[in-house]
């Protein structure tokens, strides 16, 4: 047994090493001088470099997952990895998005005294805040006004009075990285499941890439739904709400999560999640109206989200027949009651366990069907927004969260799924598994915590 453990234990810091090499190698497809990748051929040796890193990651998940316990020191020798990781996509460019440079914009037109939902970059009345380095890289300067929501704002504006360039953002992002690792490790210790589980989001090639490398404002998104499911998995639904409140504030997805946090009858957490969603809003509402919303009629409707269009599944039918024009209406009208359906299955049942373990497994594994369903009904384009799948599996995990997450960096080749061959690839097999994992409904018992420890 001892030998046993002794090698998975060196095949565990093998696979480490593995993915430390990999962000390195990743790193070198960066075009000097560019803040993103400008070359097919450097994106193309970039996607097969993560992909390999997805399947040194997927090894690693295995190990931990199966057999006896992993020695002392296991947990420190996982977030030592976890760490470098980082500190390499820190210290780099971005590569992958743009967004960073309209966030450091929405800070410094608020550090001006301006409401950020009034203009876009590219108004007159901005003009004093034009620079070379900024202004130039925030994408639709010309038509889009801001799409963030007022907790991702207040969080631009603290981070330019604060380190006004995009370090600034990466700095925070990485901060709120890191926070949403601290909480998991605290949901692992709740379900009272192996520390070292937390390498499912910690040694991820997602969040490695786009929240230190890339400063999405998902990080911050993800560190409040974090905060949430630990809530309530500790029985405080008030503070679950604001939390929650929160993250849907930084990026409206966590919406999703809603009904794993919530038992019939008990109103504490919408009504705190509300509260804090009308008085983020009520900051900003003054002068703006409902251009409060910034661009985000104008983002569902370029992504094909308002008519259904940009979505996988009618656009991988629209490829085999020609489609009615009701489809689009058809095809959101059975995804809202498909939601619905399974929010109120979740929410309407009986209270949550006694048990502390049984309890915080059984929030994370309703947050997961719950984000994993909408993802499946959105199939965005963009690998970042995926992410967050990969934290509720620390504690629960589900097959469909761990491929979807992996093999989502093949959407940087064909972001607006022109060529099918890669959304095929990415949602096809995630639809198959997900039907599965919802299918394999199962009471929560000491026994199954026991099995989905190994």
């Amino acid at each position: 047994m001892g030998r046993l453990i002794r090698s998975r234990a060196t095949a565990l810091a093998v696979l480490g090493m593995a993915l430390i090499a990999l962000v390195g190698a990743g790193l070198l497809m960066h075009s000097p001088g560019e803040f993103e990748i400008q070359s097919p051929a450097r994106e193309a040796g970039f996607v097969a470099i993560v992909v390999a890193a997805g399947g040194a990651y997927l090894g690693a998940v295995l190990l931990v997952r199966a057999g006896p316990p992993l020695p002392c020191g296991s947990l420190a020798a996982v977030l030592a990895v976890a760490a470098a990781m980082r500190v390499l996509t820190f210290a780099a460019p971005p590569m992958l998005s743009s967004d960073l440079f309209r966030y450091v914009w929405d800070g410094r037109v608020q550090a001006a005294g301006i409401n950020p939902y009034l203009h876009v970059p590219a108004a007159p009345e901005l003009n004093f805040l034009r620079d070379p380095e900024i202004y130039p890289k925030i994408n639709r300067a010309e038509e889009a006004p801001t799409i963030y929501p007022p907790v991702a704002q207040g969080i631009f504006a603290l981070v330019v009075r604060v380190w006004p360039t995009i370090w600034g953002v990466k700095a925070a992002m990485l901060a709120f990285d890191a926070l949403a690792i601290g909480v998991a490790l605290a949901l692992l210790g709740a379900a009272r499941l192996p520390l070292e589980r937390v390498l499912i989001y910690a040694w991820h090639p997602l969040p490695v890439w786009e929240f230190a490398g890339n400063g999405h404002i998902d990080a911050a998104a993800l560190a409040f739904t974090a905060l949430a499911l630990l809530a309530a998995a500790r029985l405080r639904p008030a503070l679950a709400g604001a939390a929650l409140g929160a993250a849907i504030l930084c990026k409206l997805l966590p919406a999703a999560v809603a009904p794993a946090l919530w038992r019939r009858w008990n109103w504490r957490a919408p009504l705190a999640c509300v509260a804090v969603a009308a008085a983020g809003y009520a900051l900003y509402a003054p002068g703006a109206g409902w251009r409060v919303l910034g661009y985000l009629p104008g983002y569902t409707a370029e992504e094909g989200l308002a008519n259904g269009n940009g979505t996988f599944l009618l656009r991988a039918l629209a490829v085999l027949m020609p489609l009615p024009r009701w489809a689009g209406l058809a095809y959101g009208a059975s995804v809202l009651v498909g939601l619905l359906a399974l929010a109120a299955w979740v929410a309407l049942r009986a209270p949550l366990p006694a048990d502390p373990a049984a309890r915080a497994w059984l929030v994370c594994r309703d947050a997961g069907w719950l984000a994993g369903a909408t993802m499946a009904a959105l199939s965005p384009h963009y690998p970042w927004y995926l992410a967050w799948l990969a934290l509720p599996a620390c504690v629960a995990l589900l097959p469909s969260a761990l491929w979807l997450t992996t093999s989502a960096v093949l959407l940087y080749l064909d972001p607006y799924h022109d060529r099918l061959v890669w959304p095929v690839l990415v949602w096809t097999p995630y639809l198959v598994l997900l039907a599965r994992d919802l299918r394999g409904r199962r009471p929560v018992s000491r026994a199954a915590l026991a099995a989905e420890g190994g």
